[in-house]
């Protein structure tokens, strides 16, 4: 996942300077260990390098526009996860860990539920919906899998291709409002400048 989230930095530095600029560096070992004791789950392997995006507008640099939550909001997020859900569903050890700049409604989890089949996997979440694995039909997407490929997007100029073969048409990374975001390329109404492969 490092080298994975290196090629993105590159990337981003050559093609999208103002979104690299929002990259930090990840979260502590004791920032880590506080999460963990406050969630009572231990993160799943090498989700802490997911830890260093700032969040503001314009800096959904993952697909469909989501923002890496710091390790602290992450905590906060899981909290209000819990209050809202503990009558209606179970979604204890289900680590919110993106979501749309200023949006609390909707965004990404990975399962922190070890023996799970989706422990370590991507999930989509939403507080008025159903939690789903992501893609639809599978166990969830292995996370340190859709960082590579979203890293070889990137390289390539491409949608993102779930491991059995879809390709994620509606959404193509692109400069847009300067900086990086995934947009749909269909979408002729917004004014942005397609990434290519290399030159």
């Amino acid at each position: 996942m490092t080298a994975a989230w290196q090629r993105i930095d590159v990337r981003l530095t050559q093609h999208a300077p103002a979104s690299a600029a929002l990259l930090r560096s990840g979260a502590s070992d004791v920032g880590i260990a506080d999460t963990e004791a406050a969630i009572g789950y231990e993160l799943p392997p090498g989700l802490a390098v997911w830890y260093g995006v700032d969040e503001g507008e314009g800096s959904g640099i993952l697909p469909s526009g989501k923002t890496l939550l710091p390790l602290e909001q992450l905590v906060e997020v899981y909290r209000k996860h819990q209050e809202w859900n503990e009558e209606e569903r179970d979604m204890r050890g289900l680590l919110p860990f993106a979501q749309p700049p200023g949006d609390f409604w909707s965004g990404w989890h990975t399962s922190a539920r070890k023996g799970n089949p989706a422990h370590g996997r991507l999930g989509r979440w939403a507080v008025d919906g159903e939690d789903e694995p992501y893609p639809h039909g599978s166990d969830g997407w292995p996370m340190h899998e859709w960082l590579e490929e979203m890293a070889a997007a990137l390289e390539q100029g491409r949608p993102l291709t779930t491991p059995d073969g879809t390709v994620e048409v509606w959404s193509r990374p692109a400069l847009y409002r300067g900086g990086l975001e995934w947009v749909d390329p269909r979408n002729t109404t917004v004014d942005a400048q397609f990434l290519n492969g290399p030159r």
